[in-house]
Order: structure tokens, then sequence, then C-alpha cells
């Protein structure tokens, strides 16, 4: 299995190219871009390609997807981009109830078209509110995999927990949707305040040995990203992190 590294978790120790050469020093032979890493895009890919690293899959904005697509489309295209994920929806522009949802599914419906017609994957990236229940119990999450039914899921663990889900049973459930996994933790409470609360991979409360046994017997997902939403030390959370998931990793296919 290769593991991949989110570089929004080291967004905040520039420059990107000292970065990326400590990821892959750690052993990781991929990353998933976000934001303004695309900005320059063949600088970027230079930078990859200089020290053998691979960006299969990024992370785009619903605005940038609906109202840019030419050049997202380009800049996948520069930085081999084969994964294009939607990762969010500021609070303000999230619906409020199930009909809402479902016109925001047909939204993410439509991309998805757009995208598979260059030859690419689309999906949808969630975070907790997707699993916070509705006036009538909906959660938007079911609605947004019922009402658009071919994209894909980037399945983030540790904000299904964050909201109140059980991983096991949505990995379960769609499983088959599931073609990413951000591989993440949560510090135990009351600790890692000053990190908002994560932990590094293997390091937190996340049952990670029986969550990786569920996605291989339930899903196809092609990519696992690593992720800290703040750490104070990237490359700690990197190195630890990659030691982490190959241990469990190696142990499940002893």
């Amino acid at each position: 299995m290769e593991f991949s590294f989110q570089l929004y978790s080291a967004r905040n120790f520039l420059p990107w190219e000292q970065i990326l050469k400590t990821v892959s020093d750690l052993g990781y032979s991929q990353v998933e871009g976000f934001g303004g890493v695309f900005e320059e895009p063949d600088t970027f890919r230079a930078q990859l390609d200089a020290v053998g690293l691979t960006m299969p899959s990024g992370h785009f904005s619903i605005d940038a997807l609906e109202k840019d697509f030419d050049r997202v489309i380009e800049q996948s295209e520069k930085l081999g981009i084969n994964a294009i994920y939607c990762p969010f929806l500021e609070e303000g522009s999230r619906p409020e109830d199930s009909a809402g949802w479902t016109v925001f599914a047909k939204r993410l419906a439509a991309i998805n078209t757009a995208v598979k017609a260059t030859g690419r994957r689309f999906g949808w990236h969630n975070h907790h509110f997707e699993f916070l229940p509705l006036a009538d119990g909906a959660l938007p999450q079911d609605i947004i995999l019922q009402q658009a039914p071919d994209i894909d899921w980037e399945a983030d663990i540790a904000w299904i927990i964050r909201g109140g889900g059980d991983p096991l049973e949505w990995i379960e459930r769609y499983g088959s949707r599931i073609s990413a996994v951000h591989v993440k933790d949560i510090a135990p409470t009351g600790s890692y305040e000053d990190e908002d609360g994560w932990a590094d991979v293997g390091h937190g409360i996340v049952a990670w040995r029986n969550i990786m046994r569920a996605l291989k017997e339930n899903s196809t997902a092609l990519y696992y990203v690593m992720e800290h939403d703040n750490p104070n030390d990237f490359e700690r959370f990197a190195k630890r992190s990659i030691i982490a998931a190959r241990s469990i990793h190696e142990v499940q296919n002893a």
C-alpha cells in the first residue's frame, strides 16, 4: 500500500520545496494537493518530480469547479491529478434541510459528469456536519450519496467520528463508493488542545486496525491520505503516522 500526504497538514511550515523533500525522505510516494499549491502548477510539478513524488488526487472548491472548470482541469493535467474531490462548504453556504441538500447533491452530480468526461474521478470529501441530523432526521451524507449516486466518496474517518457517526457502519453501507480515505486521528479528550484535539495517526483514539480491515473488505480505496488539520510539528506527524500506518498494514497482510 502506498501512502499519500495531504499538503494542507504542512501549510504552516513553508517553503513547499523543503516540505516535499521531507515528505519524500520519510517514505511517502504521493501527496494530495489543495488550494494554493495549484496556483503555479508547472513550478509545483517540477518540485514534485525532483523528489520523486506524485499528486494523484487534489481538493478543489465547489466555486472553482462550477465557475472555473477549465482551469481546474488544466491544473489537474499539469500536476497529474486523476481524482478530484470537492472538500468543504462554508457554514453560511450549507443547506438547512433535506430539500436543500438534495439540490446540492444534484450540483455535485453535474460536476461529476463534467469531470468524468475528462477521464478523471470525482467525489465528495466529508467533514463533521454531514453527519448531524436535519430537522426531519435525515443525514446530509446519506442525501449526498443517494441523490448523486455516481460520485465517489473520500471518507475522512476522524470527521465521521466527530460528527457522531460510526465509521464501520458507514464503510459497510457505502464502501463501494469510497475511492480515497483520509487517515487521521483524534486525541483523547482534553489533550493536544494546541493542535485542535487531533493526534498523529496511531497515537489517538481512532481504532485504525479495525477500520483498515473494514476498508480492505468493503472498499476499493485507491488513496490513503495522511492528514492532521493543525500539527505544531508537521515532520513529527508525518513520520509517526506513516510508521503506524505501515505497521497496521503489515500486520493485516502477514
